[in-house]
């Protein structure tokens, strides 16, 4: 069953009491954010496509402590958001601070993005996938997981700021099991939906 609502995160999803896991792409920093928006202005080989507005507002530290303080106490298993090297950190700490086990992110490369490609210093190709689970079983008994996801760029994105589906099956794939309850509280163009 697939339920797509419309609304802020802080509201949509108010009468979700548990689920089994979360996986979003919630906005990134002000850093990112900016360097996105600022416009063409590289002479390298990747400015030459059209770069959009992202068109929705960065996050601070304080939104993803907002965010995690919403949705951590009803998620069951594995926590998964995807981020800038920026809120990184922000997010292993707020997931310690909740008492779980958090791992070090693990880079989502997709050669030839989008993200942070304006300006006149090396784009990066990376975001990260901040990833926390329970302290207990079953989860403690998960098994390896890869440890780095490597995806092409698709030609063209519907919305500025998605993120690629083959990246979105991989990690809905790696993170759950058939018939859980996934929720994306940011979910932009449904790319996770979908």
């Amino acid at each position: 069953m697939i339920d797509l609502r419309l609304g802020s995160w802080t509201e949509a999803l108010s009468d979700v009491d548990s689920f089994d896991t979360l996986i979003s792409d919630p906005p990134f920093s002000e850093r990112t954010h900016s360097g996105h928006d600022a416009g063409p202005g590289g002479r390298g080989r990747y400015d030459k496509a059209e770069s959009r507005s992202i068109g929705y507002a960065f996050w601070s530290a304080l939104d993803v402590c907002a965010f995690v303080d919403a949705f951590e106490p009803r998620c069951r298993g594995w926590f998964c958001a995807l981020t800038d090297h920026s809120l990184a950190p922000v997010f292993e700490q707020c997931l310690r601070d909740a008492g779980r086990y958090v791992f070090t992110p693990i880079p989502c490369v997709s050669p030839g993005s989008r993200v942070r490609l304006q300006g006149d210093g090396p784009s990066c190709w990376t975001t990260q996938l901040v990833v926390s689970r329970p302290k207990r079983k079953p989860w403690s008994a998960w098994g390896t997981l890869p440890g780095a996801y490597v995806v092409k760029p698709e030609r063209k994105m519907l919305v500025a700021g998605a993120k690629q589906l083959e990246l979105m099956r991989a990690i809905v794939r790696d993170y759950s099991r058939p018939g859980e309850l996934i929720v994306d509280p940011c979910a932009g163009g449904a790319t996770t939906l979908i």
